[in-house]
């Protein structure tokens, strides 16, 4: 069949499917992009004439990603978009957002239009030039946050490369961003393909299972245990194992603490959920993990936020096992590691352990419960405050979390947000708590709101943004009318970073840096009046509905209006800059200045290098 290779590519992702558990579905939705020189004869031809492939127009190629990406979380990895962009400032656009694919462990398949191969008319339009490679381009960019890299230098070569390229899109161990660069003569470049290529192909994503004698040799751990605690992470979730994980919890007694990507693993009013786990994490699951004797890792990359820096487990006979698909992470901490799925593992394990009939203690037991009832009781407290004048971002934490129906949707990335509604929110299942907190990308929100919204069939999707997020991207409010997809956004007006100025606050300096004022002209500093940025105004000029809350009840009844509303809304909150939500019993390694004129900077540090010799070195 004699096609360009870009009308190749096009019908080649048309005809990739995932199945698992007998379960199959196509696995490429579309495909987001933004056209010019680089794709638009290219892709752009190509996306034209073939219509199975729906195309969709975003405003920024960096938030296409990100809506990508949270697509593909929704769809717990099953599905996915291939987003394709021109050369140059186009493509390197979307370099952020594919770190944050890979670091999260989320697929997506990004086609950058690349300089010619051919090269007889270079340098072409927006090319970087490069005196000891002719044949690097921008795009080389992308080989440090692509969990697969190629340049198409030939037409034939997407032969070989596109079976590669979805074999780890496809893979639960290795996903993550998968980049094509397609050299823009290429892309228009005819070839006689083979008709086998574009036969419908099925990727299977199987359950693997560790050995067995492995399996035998952690429940032995397990059993051995006197006060063991579970770390729930994201694969959980992608491995569709909640409902083995609250029968395993129900046997056996194990509390269990949550990460960012895991909340929800199991409801929050479950016996055994303390909720979050670490540097954010409730005094519930602080607390029995300090003493903790035996640490099982579930479906987690233990990152220093849920570790708190390697210092949350002080039992100095810890021990860990951690159950994941990828050996990378499972032999993390010096782990005993089962390598496999989640639901699997644990099917197994619950199994053999309800057999023998083990389970926690009764003094554990009692502890737990008792640790739970006060970490509700001081979430009751937070979310019923009645701050005056304005609302706490505790409060509207509580807001929201509290009128949430079983498939809405909340999601959030950076800021202030993530740690408060890490402890505070309140989950029901797996699907409801949407946090990017691998990379954490001042951005995300909207654009991923976007994505998620665009992945459910029923429920409203709560979009959490600070105001410092919502002004380096929110053009996806566009994109969001242009599909007719309702977006519900509540934005926390602090007047500017307000995360890193208590951060920078609470290592001795003065918040530098973080404050939306204008510059003081005295001192040259930003300690002028407050940036008079209309945000209810400015979401209207796009397209969507508005208003402006300071109290409780108005951003209740706001809300309630919203979800009338049929289309998107956003709901601007003022909330008071002095009522924070504590942190409750776990630190951080931000380094502290070794050497400052401050005296408050040194006695921190002094503090800091304590701090530090408590890290464990396994």
């Amino acid at each position: 069949m004699k096609l360009t290779m870009a009308q190749a590519v096009v019908r080649y992702l048309n005809n990739q499917y995932v199945e698992r558990d007998n379960k199959e579905n196509k696995f490429i939705a579309g495909a987001w992009g933004i056209f010019g020189h680089g794709n638009v004869a290219g892709l752009g031809e190509a996306l034209e004439q073939n219509k199975e492939l729906k195309h969709f127009l975003p405003r920024n190629e960096q938030a296409m990603v990100h809506t990508a990406v949270a697509y593909a979380k929704q769809k717990r990895r099953m599905e996915t978009f291939a987003c394709t962009s021109s050369i140059g400032p186009g493509a390197t656009n979307m370099i952020t957002a594919a770190a944050g694919a890979t670091i999260n462990r989320l697929p997506v398949l990004l086609l950058p239009g690349d300089i010619f191969s051919r090269r007889n008319v270079g340098p072409v339009l927006q090319q970087l030039e490069h005196t000891n490679s002719p044949d690097m381009s921008v795009n080389d960019c992308f080989k440090p946050v692509s969990v697969f890299w190629d340049r198409i230098n030939r037409p034939e070569q997407i032969i070989s490369s596109l079976p590669e390229a979805f074999r780890i899109l496809t893979d639960p161990v290795s996903t993550g961003a998968v980049t094509l660069s397609l050299p823009q003569d290429v892309q228009a470049e005819a070839y006689d393909y083979p008709d086998h290529f574009f036969n419908k192909r099925i990727w299977s994503i199987p359950r693997n299972m560790p050995s067995e004698d492995s399996i035998v040799s952690a429940a032995a751990m397990i059993k051995q245990s006197t006060s063991p605690v579970i770390i729930a992470g994201g694969g959980v979730i992608y491995s569709e194992a909640e409902m083995v994980l609250n029968e395993f919890c129900n046997n056996t007694g194990i509390p269990i603490g949550e990460t960012q990507a895991g909340k929800g693993a199991l409801p929050w009013n479950h016996s055994q959920n303390l909720g979050a786990i670490g540097v954010t994490g409730t005094s519930a699951a602080n607390t029995i993990s300090k003493d903790a004797d035996l640490v099982i890792c579930i479906g987690t990359r233990l990152s220093d936020f849920t570790t708190a820096s390697k210092t949350l487990f002080q039992n100095p006979d810890v021990k860990f096992l951690s159950i994941n698909v990828s050996s990378f992470d499972a032999h993390k901490h010096s782990s005993a590691s089962l390598i496999g799925d989640a639901k699997k593992c644990l099917e197994r394990l619950n199994h053999l352990l309800k057999n023998d009939g083990f389970s926690i203690s009764v003094k554990y037991r009692a502890e737990i419960k008792q640790h739970k009832n006060d970490w509700n009781q001081e979430v009751d407290r937070i979310f019923n405050l009645d701050n005056q004048p304005t609302v706490s971002q505790g409060e509207v934490i509580g807001v929201i979390s509290n009128c949430m129906n079983e498939d809405d949707v909340v999601v959030c990335a950076a800021g202030s947000l993530p740690g408060d509604m890490h402890k505070l929110w309140r989950s029901v299942n797996g699907d409801q708590y949407h946090m990017e907190y691998g990379y954490s990308c001042m951005g995300y929100e909207v654009a991923g709101g976007l994505g998620i919204k665009m992945a459910k069939d029923s429920g409203d999707v709560f979009v959490m943004v600070g105001d410092g997020s919502y002004l380096m991207m929110n053009s996806e409010i566009v994109t969001a009318v242009q599909e007719s997809e309702k977006l519900i956004i509540i934005l926390i007006n602090n007047h500017g970073f307000g995360s890193i100025n208590g951060l920078s606050l609470s290592l001795g300096s003065k918040g530098f840096g973080n404050q939306y004022r204008k510059r003081d002209k005295s001192s040259s500093d930003y300690t002028g009046d407050k940036l008079p940025v209309d945000y209810a105004a400015h979401a209207k000029s796009m397209g969507i509905e508005s208003t402006t809350v300071k109290t409780r009840q108005r951003l209740e009844k706001a809300i309630a209006q919203a979800r009338e509303n049929k289309g998107s809304t956003l709901i601007e909150v003022l909330v008071d800059l002095d009522a924070k939500v504590p942190g409750y019993g776990a630190w951080w390694d931000v380094p502290v200045a070794e050497i400052s004129d401050s005296d408050k900077v040194t006695k921190i540090r002094e503090e800091y290098n304590q701090k530090i010799k408590g890290e464990r070195d396994f």
